[in-house]
């Protein structure tokens, strides 16, 4: 229910990533669910994702899809800066 990758600059552009908004958080650790499906960039930062099927390691220029109705942990390591679209 999460998948990341590595997109390249023209893969990037061709999505519009770079016109997504920010969002922004600190160092801390919470719990969310995903009433829709979200794709992000990261800027900066780093993070763990806990989900029932497995922990996910987070960085800056990961691509991340979280699936609609996945419920994790958010453990924020060192503060996040991303782009994001929700659909």
């Amino acid at each position: 229910m999460v998948t990341v990758q590595r997109l390249t600059e023209q893969e990037i552009a061709e999505r519009g990533v770079r016109k997504w908004p920010i969002w922004t958080k600190e160092v801390s650790r919470f719990d969310w669910s995903y009433d829709q499906a979200e794709e992000c960039l990261f800027l900066e930062g780093r993070v763990t994702v806990k989900t029932p099927e497995g922990n996910y390691d987070i960085g800056k220029g990961d691509f991340v899809t979280f699936q609609k109705g996945l419920s994790c942990v958010w453990e924020v390591k060192e503060p996040v800066r991303k782009h994001y679209n929700f659909s």
